[in-house]
């Protein structure tokens, strides 16, 4: 260890999540209600730099992202720490603001940069820089793929935990690729920490990461193979035309 002390450790720098049942006022409440919490026991580790949670919708994936990112410093509706001028208004959840005060974290070192992505408020962040003069700013000049991938490769060179909630509505699948290279690059560099909620069977395919499945019961480790998400996508793909009508004439 250097005279820096824990700064040279390398990621996963959040190490544990937990929610402490003394610190819930009303369990009958939202986010509180969601089956995720229902036995007031919930835990996630990290004990890898990339972390991939997958599950449908209304389980709590976002909310419980939103609380982690809370946790980690971020505003709950995104950006960077100090970003809160940005018009943020526009989020669609904020309900993990109020579920992070009741969660305990643990860390090692704790990771006070980084960024948590939203889509809804991603471009109102980058407009910000733009207007403030950053010296590598000019992000909307690009598509919003090429934006949102340069912003990330730019400030992925330090130490930090990066967040993001469905990056795939950013990216086309093409470009979805694109974000795995980014991944890889973060990952190479061992000074990123990234947790990702997801739909997208290509973001969940990313080498090494730890890929859990929330639903109703809590989180579980699951191959990409098993994921819902997954083997919706290879029945598309293997009768695209037979699927779709299947899938519409479903009553």
């Amino acid at each position: 260890m250097g005279r820096h002390g824990h700064r040279n450790l390398p990621p996963p720098y959040l190490k544990r999540v937990w929610l402490d049942e003394n610190a819930i006022f009303d369990r009958g409440a939202y986010p509180y209600s969601l089956p995720l919490f229902k036995n007031g026991a919930f835990e996630i580790a990290f004990d890898r730099p990339v972390t991939i949670i997958a599950g449908e919708n209304g389980v709590g994936k976002s909310t419980l992202l939103e609380g982690i990112a809370v946790l980690a410093g971020f505003d709950e509706s995104g950006g960077g720490p100090g970003y809160q001028a940005v018009d943020n208004s526009h989020a669609i959840e904020t309900d993990g603001g109020g579920l992070a005060r009741s969660l305990k974290a643990s860390w090692l070192p704790k990771i006070g940069r980084g960024w948590f992505f939203r889509a809804e408020s991603f471009f109102s962040v980058a407009r910000y820089l733009d207007e403030a003069g950053s010296p590598s700013a000019d992000f909307l000049s690009h598509s919003h793929g090429e934006g949102f991938l340069r912003f990330f490769e730019e400030r992925c060179t330090k130490p930090g935990i990066f967040i993001f909630d469905e990056p795939e509505s950013a990216l086309s699948p093409k470009r979805q690729f694109d974000f795995l290279k980014l991944l890889n690059q973060m990952e190479a560099g061992n000074q990123s920490q990234v947790i990702i909620v997801t739909h997208s069977p290509i973001i969940m395919a990313h080498p090494g990461a730890r890929l859990l499945r929330m639903n109703r019961y809590g989180l579980e480790p699951v191959a990409l193979q098993d994921t819902e998400h997954f083997r919706i996508m290879r029945q598309f793909v293997d009768d695209p035309h037979g699927m779709i009508e299947a899938m519409i004439s479903e009553k």
